[in-house]
This record gives C-alpha cells, sequence and structure tokens, in this order.
C-alpha cells in the first residue's frame, strides 16, 4: 500500500461499486480505468459491477472482461430495479473495508478514486464528491441539480454541495446496515448521521458523456423532493416517532378541548362548534395512529426482500 495512504486509519481491502444499465459502450474504458487507478493503492480490491437489467450488450462485455480482469465481479439483476436497488446490491456483496460507489457513465473519473481513499485515511467515515465544474446541460442537468442541493442542505442542514455525485467513498461498518429503496442512494451520507458519521468532501473531476444517453431528467426534482421528506422522517423521527408525533398532534387536542369547553359553557348546540371538535380530535387521534405505525415501521425496517441477482465468475 502506498505510504502517502498511511494516516489514522488504514483499510485493508476496497470494493468499488458500479450499478450499470444500457452502458455498452463506457462498461470496459470503465472497469478498466477503475483498475488503472485502484492498482498502484497495492491494496487487495474488487471492483463490483452490478447489471441492472441493462436490455443492450452491457452484460456480454462484462462477461468478456470476468476473464481478463481478475479482481472483477459482476452482478446481473434479472430485470432492471434501479439505481438504488442495483447499488445495494452491490453494496451487499462487497468485501472490502473500504466502499467507493461511482456512476457508470464514464461522467465520474476512476483516477479521482484513490484522493476518495485518501480522505478516509485521514479521519472521515464517508467522503462525497463535488462535481465543482460540472459538464452537463444547463437547463436539464446543472439548474434542477443546483435547485435540489439547496433544498437538501436547507432541510437537513448538513453542508455538502453536491449531494447527487455518486463517486463517494465510505468504511464499511457505517453502511452495511444500511436498508436502501426509491431514490436513497443519493441520500445515503444523510443517511450515516444518526450513526455519528464524519463527513469529508472532496472535488472531483467531472466529464461530459461520450456514449449512450442519460436516465434522468427534470422529474427527478419531484423524487428528490419526496425523498427528502422520507429522509427527515428517517433522522429526525426515527428515535422515538410516537413523541414526535404526538407533539404535532398537540395543538389539534387543545384546539378540541377549547371548542368542547365552549361548547358546554356557552348552552348552545353550534355546528361549528360541533364540527370543530370532532375535526380537531380526529386529526389528534389520527397523528397518534401514525405515531404508532411509524414505531411499528421502524420496528420491522430491513425486512424488504433483495432484489433477485446471480453473481457471474464466482471466484470464492
Amino acid at each position: 500500500m502506498s505510504s502517502r495512504l498511511q494516516a489514522l486509519w488504514t483499510p485493508r481491502s476496497l470494493s468499488v461499486v458500479v450499478p450499470l444499465f444500457d452502458e455498452e459502450g463506457n462498461a470496459e474504458p470503465l472497469v478498466r480505468g477503475i483498475v488503472a487507478a485502484v492498482r498502484p493503492l497495492h491494496l487487495p480490491f474488487e471492483v463490483i459491477v452490478v447489471d441492472d437489467g441493462s436490455s443492450d450488450a452491457t452484460l456480454e462485455v462484462l462477461r468478456e472482461l470476468l476473464v481478463e480482469v481478475p479482481e472483477l465481479v459482476v452482478i446481473a439483476l434479472r430485470r432492471n430495479f434501479g439505481q438504488t436497488l442495483a447499488l445495494q446490491a452491490g453494496l451487499d456483496r462487497a468485501r472490502g473495508d473500504a466502499l467507493v460507489t461511482m456512476d457508470g457513465d464514464l461522467q465520474n473519473d476512476p483516477s479521482d478514486i484513490p484522493h476518495l481513499v485518501q480522505a478516509l485515511c485521514q479521519g472521515a467515515d464517508v467522503v462525497s464528491g463535488w462535481r465543482k465544474d460540472r459538464q452537463d446541460t444547463l437547463f436539464l442537468r446543472k439548474i434542477p441539480s443546483w435547485v435540489a442541493n439547496r433544498l437538501i442542505r436547507f432541510v437537513t442542514r448538513i453542508n455538502i454541495h453536491d449531494q447527487g455525485c455518486s463517486l463517494k467513498a465510505y468504511r464499511r461498518e457505517v453502511v452495511k446496515g444500511l436498508d436502501l429503496y426509491a431514490d436513497m442512494h443519493r441520500f445515503i451520507a444523510i443517511l450515516t448521521m444518526p450513526l455519528g458519521a464524519t463527513i469529508a468532501e472532496v472535488e472531483v473531476q467531472h466529464h461530459a458523456r461520450i456514449s449512450g444517453s442519460s436516465k434522468y431528467g427534470l422529474s427527478r426534482i419531484f423524487k428528490v423532493m419526496a425523498d427528502l421528506f422520507t429522509i427527515q422522517m428517517l433522522t429526525w423521527f426515527r428515535e422515538r416517532p410516537m413523541r414526535w408525533f404526538t407533539l404535532l398532534g398537540m395543538p389539534f387536542l387543545v384546539a378540541s378541548l377549547v371548542a368542547t369547553f365552549l361548547a358546554l359553557t356557552t348552552g348552545a348546540s353550534s355546528v361549528v362548534l360541533s364540527a370543530l371538535v370532532l375535526i380537531t380530535s380526529t386529526t389528534f387521534l389520527s397523528c397518534l395512529l401514525l405515531g404508532l405505525v411509524a414505531e411499528f415501521v421502524l420496528a420491522t425496517m430491513g425486512s424488504n426482500p433483495a432484489p433477485v441477482a446471480r453473481e457471474l465468475g464466482d471466484r470464492s
């Protein structure tokens, strides 16, 4: 292992996890680029490529590479599950002490991997790439990303410039228990915060796409907003959700009691007061029930079935 990586922590092995979907033109240069970037670190490593049910020749290209690249592990999902579940499948298979994730479209540069690993060695638990000079279209990619990142920073109070950058590095222990779903892959750094994870940010290169087509559009903004709400539920309400939902329902309980008091003291059978009592008391009870449901969901998290997959060329 290179001496420049000797610091507060030294990984014994490295796993690079890459989800791919219809990237036949990028698969080979991506794998070879990762191997060329990681091999000088003198760490035992594996390159885990998850084919997310590609409809082109991506899987065939990966099969051929298995013969030439001994560090390559290919996981083939039987249908398209989406980037998050494909990434989860790769993380579940990963054996390294340090884990690096990245996109498979060659817009992330494999040569940045050593910089992220170095930041881990210097004490960070999570290292997030920052595409400061992003090579994407202005209206379809840059502006939506700008809006989404500022919204995420405002809501979560976590000062990461580029949550959407897939090029990230993690210590194994901070991600091994995560159960990702929906589009949660972009929020992994936030999900590690309840564990007390230390997050660092490293500027990384970003290249224009030269092969294939982007899988994202403007609709991603709405997905980010929905997932952001879910993230807040998982972080703010994760501990004692019943308490939070009870606090949320307290104003309705107070309003119900006030309306009941007015109805009893005035002696009038007001339809408005009766309706107000019914609505506010029902809302308060709904909050209590939501709290109970949240407690139940948290108690059963981790029971989601994993995507059906098969590993090609298993050398274990």
